[in-house]
């Protein structure tokens, strides 16, 4: 199976380069499932119902969330309405929505796609993110109960984004971590045959501070005093992601690359698909 999962989508620009970039690489690419972070395609903070039309109509098979899950508060409305929008997991009990879903593939399989949220450095606290994970794998495992499991970790530390990943390791095709918005360089498979990467980047305009204009980040690190809300940059994104590619006979990763297309970044594209 063929997999890209697209890092945090940063306000009008990041929605740009979905537009501009996501049908083509579906097409050239011969993907079976997409996977788009979409935490902060409203303005920077949250997700629309409109926004995740958007997305689903450029391609994703389904959008992950992270700690800007509510920030727009229609999604705690429409999320229930929305099978393919999925929240972290390990959120409160009675939060709204789902943290993994089943979805159905372009090649007619079936992928598990999960959310979840660390706890090192975030707000708010969370519930254990290691126990909810292993649930969700429990109850649907990979080759039992579908053909490829996606875990989005939405997470600040590297080390907690590690530990998951090691911690899924042979149960899970790909995981990928969310939320720092620059991408790493560690994208590996694992030794029990999970893909990895600690940090997909983000789908933004890099000229900024992670997807924000540079002006009031800026203001607040050099006087502590804010001034003004934080805005998204408005110029060219770069779309950043990772590509994977399965095993049919087991579901678990086989090769594994970075994707980076426009904007400032530089190009980056798997070399195993002509």
């Amino acid at each position: 199976m063929r997999i890209l999962f697209v890092g945090d989508v940063v306000g009008r620009t990041g929605r740009t380069a979905i537009a501009d970039h996501l049908p083509g690489m579906i097409r050239d690419w011969s993907l079976d499932l997409v996977v788009v972070n979409g935490e902060n395609s409203a303005g920077g903070f949250g997700i629309t119902e409109a926004i995740y039309q958007e997305l689903l109509d450029a391609g994703a098979d389904a959008i992950t969330l992270g700690n800007h899950a509510w920030n727009q508060k229609e999604a705690l409305v429409f999320i229930e309405r929305a099978p393919r929008l999925i929240r972290p997991l390990n959120f409160p009990r009675h939060s709204p929505g789902r943290g993994a879903t089943l979805v159905d593939t372009k090649n007619g399989k079936r992928a598990l796609v999960l959310n979840a949220i660390g706890r090192v450095f975030m707000e708010p606290s969370s519930n254990d993110p290691f126990s909810a994970i292993d649930r969700e794998l429990e109850a649907c495992p990979l080759r039992e109960g579908c053909d490829a499991i996606v875990l989005d970790f939405h997470a600040e530390a590297t080390s907690e984004k590690q530990g998951v990943g090691f911690f899924c390791d042979g149960r899970v095709s790909l995981v990928v971590g969310t939320h720092t918005h620059v991408p790493t360089a560690d994208h590996q498979v694992l030794p029990g045959g999970t893909a990895y990467m600690s940090d997909a980047g983000m789908t933004g305009d890099y000229d900024s501070v992670i997807g924000m204009q540079k002006e009031e980040p800026l203001q607040r690190f050099l006087t502590g005093i804010p001034s003004g809300r934080f805005e998204p940059a408005g110029g060219v994104a770069t779309l950043s992601g990772i590509a994977v590619e399965t095993d049919d006979a087991t579901g678990l990763a086989v090769k594994v690359a970075p994707v980076r297309a426009g904007g400032r970044l530089e190009p980056a594209v798997p070399g195993f698909w002509p």
